[in-house]
């Protein structure tokens, strides 16, 4: 069985989503730290001015916090004015009226914490693409706080996975041997971002996968999915 683990996106990109399709089960890495300026409060949609940030603002989170205990700084209306900005980058997209009633939905819920918000808003996107790998968050799970790669190889025992399925730089910052221990092979991924057609002039890559979505509907996983390629790393240890 073959286990992705990504933290928590908000409206995540297109690489993201063609690692969770490949996947048998998608876990999201609620428990390392929250990252500033990241990508898990915050992700681009393509205006007619060019790309456009959508970001969730989020209350002062002290070096070390845990993504799962960031929390939203509902003082700010950042719902309607991403909801907003949404229907006006892509007023004349094929799919936005197919998508609209969920996505106000999405942004009628009165989110709190950021986690919960990231991990929704990826799960809408994921199912609206066509992908069914089921999810759940790593904080579910009872794995301790480990090093890196032992997290990762227990989060990997704990869904019963002997696959795990890396980033393009897995390589750099795992230490391989540990999971072949495990019993448990790695891939990587190579992304190579797919040009399809958009609104508002030439092509953007690196936008949140709502850009696809909105334009290209039904034929949104097939585009995405075609970026995607896995190779084995060796089971050597990482040198010292």
């Amino acid at each position: 069985m073959k286990v992705a683990i990504h933290q928590p996106q908000y409206m995540p990109w297109l690489g993201y989503l063609a690692k969770w399709a490949a996947a048998d089960v998608f876990i999201f890495l609620d428990t390392v730290q929250y990252e500033k300026n990241g990508w898990q409060n915050r992700n681009r949609i393509k205006t007619a001015a060019g790309p456009k940030w959508l970001t969730v603002p989020v209350c002062r989170a002290p070096l070390g916090t845990a993504i799962a205990a960031v929390s939203i700084d509902v003082s700010q209306p950042w719902r309607e004015r991403h909801r907003r900005a949404i229907e006006d980058a892509y007023a004349e997209a094929p799919y936005l009226g197919m998508y609209r009633a969920e996505l106000t939905a999405l942004y009628a819920e009165p989110w709190a914490e950021l986690a919960p918000l990231a991990a929704a808003s990826a799960r809408w996107l994921a199912r609206a693409v066509g992908i069914t790998v089921p999810a759940q968050c790593a904080s579910t799970l009872g794995v301790g706080a480990e090093d890196a790669t032992g997290r990762l190889v227990a989060l990997c025992r704990a869904v019963g996975a002997d696959t795990y399925l890396a980033g393009r730089d897995g390589g750099a910052y795992m230490d391989v041997a540990r999971f072949a221990e495990a019993g448990i092979s790695v891939l990587t991924q190579t992304y190579e971002h797919p040009v399809y057609a958009q609104p508002h002039g030439d092509f953007v890559p690196l936008l949140s996968g709502l850009d696809l979505l909105l334009t290209h509907g039904d034929d949104a996983l097939g585009i995405l999915l075609g970026g995607s390629s896995w190779s084995r790393l060796p089971a050597v240890p990482r040198a010292t």
